[in-house]
């Protein structure tokens, strides 16, 4: 049997659309809410970025959060982190060219909703070249801030623990 170049298109476009279909889950929010933590008033994180509520860094109208900005109650954080938590899906959604489980889908908007580092990333090569293994294994690479003072990587107990979570989640089918 010959495939074609049609029949090879549509097979991409089908692989899609099983990655497509999933949307974020109340285990994949959950999950990305109890290590963000939700806050009311503008803070620092350990990167430094200025963050509100459950760890969002900008504002639904795409501004940054800045010193001084805050939330009048949990039901806005709430609304705001619906807001933001759209974007990171959709990001999963265009980048990743393999069919994903949907605990798969979760641990990935999770990375991406902390890192915002999949674009271009070892891990997402991997994952799109169908190393699924490869790919979880990456996840356990990205545990490190940047130290303000000497500019190194440092690993950080809370994003060592968070990837070890995703991993898990991401392996379990």
């Amino acid at each position: 049997m010959e495939l074609s170049t049609a029949g090879l298109g549509l097979i991409k476009k089908l692989r899609s659309a099983a990655t497509n279909a999933y949307a974020e889950s109340k285990g994949g929010l959950e999950l990305i809410k109890g290590f963000e933590g939700v806050r009311l008033k503008a803070y620092r994180d350990t990167a430094g970025v200025w963050t509100i509520g459950w760890g969002s860094t900008r504002w639904a109208d795409g501004t940054p959060v800045k010193r001084g900005d805050k939330l009048v109650n949990t039901d806005c954080a709430d609304d705001l982190f619906d807001l933001t938590i759209k974007q990171y899906v959709n990001d999963i959604r265009l980048l990743v060219k393999v069919p994903l489980t949907q605990n798969q889908f979760d641990a990935l908007v999770s990375f991406q909703y902390n890192t915002g580092g999949l674009a271009g990333s070892t891990l997402l090569k991997l994952l799109n070249s169908g190393d699924y293994q490869g790919a979880a294994d990456q996840l356990l690479l990205w545990d490190k801030v940047t130290d303000p003072v000497t500019g190194q990587k440092k690993p950080f107990a809370v994003l060592t623990e968070r990837r070890k979570k995703e991993r898990k989640l991401f392996v379990t089918p």
